[in-house]
Parts: structure tokens; C-alpha cells; sequence
């Protein structure tokens, strides 16, 4: 059994050593965890050099870890796009399980580890392979575009994967009069809204932003007068009713452009943490969902990750070579949209 680690105590000079950082996360870490937290930033610090690794944060992980000790955040497209660019050896993914699995099918011959291999997420767990080839008998000849929270057999059965940032994109770019769309029915309907594609719709839902309500909407604008900004994994009523709905990036691009006084991101809670920090200038108003899965990972347990090398996520080479081509076909299509 690996022997217990225990990080020195917090002390003043430990607090001097990062003063940028915790003032930086003085309005989102409240006063008395901070001096638990910053003997394990420091202890992942220190490790992160020892192994020449790249920590990766998805936007949902808690400020502690995202400011703290990651050094590329951003939603799954982020992610995905450093991890095929990435040169490091050891990539520790700090996000539910099918993101490491993405990162390993681009970048296999790195490293990768997840601090916690139970991390995992509802709409992966609602489609398996099978599913997608029985999808594709059913309806012959059209292709199919997985979202990217699917697992690795899932992309493998697909033509392309995309992300809520661009789906859109991704499906007009089968060019097909059909495509077999899946898991996400609401982010599914919300794509449809907006192509002349028919898509064949998987009944998928993400078990947080499934949740939320149009009544928890209306109360935020009515009770604090709140522009609202939805995820497209919302309930089609919930999404009816914001100002906006976007992807994880597009929320931050769009409070950029808007700088509204009072917002309220329908989007899982450390979303509206993290962004905090960029707007310092905009009151952040629930409601908000708390990710169980994301919220899995932890300092402690990212150090122990990085501390014993354990945890390695590891894809089945005929797998990870047929996922690769969807998930290429994605990164391709961001690509093209950069130009």
C-alpha cells in the first residue's frame, strides 16, 4: 500500500509565496479553506515539475484546481485541441473519465492520468456502441456525429465527434440530408433549431443541466433583474427563456462582449467561480448545478495521481485509432473556423 502523504501546514511564508494567487481567489474560495488548500497547491506544484507534467482542467473543476494547479483550462474542445498538440510526457486530465479518453486517443504516446477513474458522466453512460450500430440500420447511409461526452467505443462507431461549441458546424459539415445526432436530445433539438439537417436524436441527458427549471429561470431575472445565459444541455423551456445559450466558451465570449450588470449562468456551479475571476465586474446570480462527477477530483487526489503515476487511462489500439478519425474530423472543422 502507497504510505499516506501529508502536506506541511500552512504558514505565513507559504501565503507570501502565493499572494497573487490567493488574492486572486480570495472571492471565490471562502477565507477558511484557503489555508487547507494551499499546502496541497504547493505540495502538486513542486510534484508537477518533478515529472515535467501538464495539469488539464475542464471548466467545471472547482477554482482551487483550475486557478491552482492547472496549466491548461477551457471546455472539451480546449482540451481536446492541447492535448494533440501537447509536448509534454505526462498529461494529468482533471475532468470526468471520456476527456482523458480523448486526450490518450490524440496524444498516444503520452501519458495520461485521472485522479480519479470513477469520474464519470451521464450521457456517456446513456449510449454504448451497440446502440450506434443499431442507430445505423435503422437508418442507413446517414452518418453519425457523437457529442463529445461519449465514450471512447461510442466515437469509434462515429464519423465525426463534435462539442456544444460546434456541433452546428460539425453536422452541416457531413453533408448529408440525414444525420444520426446522439446522446444529448436537448443539445440534439437545440442543433436542429438551427440547420436544415434532419437529425435522428438519441434520448440522452446530462444529469446536471437536466435539472434546472424555466420557474428557477424566471425567478433569477424577476428577484434580481439577471440576464441568462443557458447551456444548450438545458431543457428546450429553459433555454426559451434566457438571453443567451451557448457553449461553456461561448458564455465567456459572450459576457465579454455584453458585460451585463447581473447575470445568471443555468450551467454547472464552478462555470460561474471560474469566470468570476475574468469579470470581477458582473454579479454572478444562481441557480446552478454542482457537477458529483467533476467534483470527484480533488487536490489531494490529484497529487496522489501525479505522486504514485496512478490511474493511467489506457484505450484499446483498434478503438483509439477509429475514435482518432472522428475526433480529427472535429478538430478539423475548428480549425477551418478560425480562419
Amino acid at each position: 500500500m502507497t504510505e499516506s502523504f501529508h502536506p506541511p501546514s500552512w504558514s505565513p511564508d507559504l501565503e507570501s509565496r502565493y499572494a497573487e494567487l490567493g488574492e486572486r481567489l480570495a472571492p471565490l474560495v471562502p477565507c477558511l479553506e484557503w489555508p487547507l488548500h494551499l499546502p496541497w497547491i504547493d505540495a502538486i506544484q513542486q510534484l508537477k515539475r518533478e515529472r515535467g507534467a501538464v495539469i488539464m482542467a475542464h471548466s467545471y473543476q472547482s477554482p482551487e484546481i483550475f486557478h491552482g494547479v492547472a496549466d491548461v483550462t477551457g471546455d472539451s474542445l480546449a482540451l481536446a485541441q492541447a492535448a494533440a498538440t501537447c509536448d509534454a510526457e505526462l498529461i494529468v486530465l482533471c475532468g470526468v473519465h471520456f476527456m482523458a479518453e480523448t486526450a490518450k486517443i490524440l496524444a498516444p504516446d503520452r501519458t495520461v492520468l485521472i485522479p480519479d477513474p470513477e469520474a464519470g458522466c451521464s450521457l456517456a453512460s446513456s449510449i454504448t456502441a451497440d446502440d450506434v450500430r443499431a442507430l445505423r440500420r435503422q437508418h442507413p447511409g446517414a452518418p453519425v456525429v457523437s457529442y463529445v461526452n461519449t465514450t471512447a467505443e461510442v466515437k469509434a462507431e462515429s464519423d465525426a465527434c463534435c462539442t456544444s461549441a460546434n456541433a452546428v458546424q460539425v453536422v452541416e459539415a457531413m453533408e448529408a440530408e440525414k444525420v444520426i445526432f446522439l446522446p444529448d436530445r436537448f443539445l440534439g433539438a437545440h442543433v436542429a433549431a438551427q440547420t436544415d439537417v434532419e437529425l435522428v436524436l438519441w434520448d440522452g441527458r446530462c444529469e446536471v443541466h437536466e435539472q434546472f427549471t424555466v420557474q428557477q429561470a424566471r425567478h433569477a431575472r424577476e428577484r434580481f433583474d439577471a440576464l441568462l445565459v443557458a447551456h444548450p444541455e438545458c431543457p428546450p423551456d429553459v433555454q426559451a427563456e434566457a438571453d443567451f445559450v451557448g457553449s461553456t466558451s461561448a458564455m465567456g465570449r459572450w459576457l465579454q462582449q455584453r458585460r451585463p450588470d447581473r447575470v445568471a449562468l443555468i450551467t454547472e456551479c464552478s462555470m460561474a467561480d471560474n469566470l468570476r475571476s475574468q469579470f470581477p465586474d458582473i454579479e454572478f446570480i444562481k441557480p446552478c448545478n454542482l457537477c458529483p462527477h467533476m467534483k470527484r477530483i480533488t487536490l489531494p487526489n490529484i497529487h496522489a495521481c501525479l505522486r504514485d503515476l496512478g490511474h493511467e487511462v489506457h484505450v484499446p489500439p483498434d478503438v483509439a485509432w477509429r475514435a482518432r478519425s472522428a475526433l480529427e474530423r472535429m478538430l478539423q472543422v475548428g480549425r477551418q473556423e478560425r480562419v
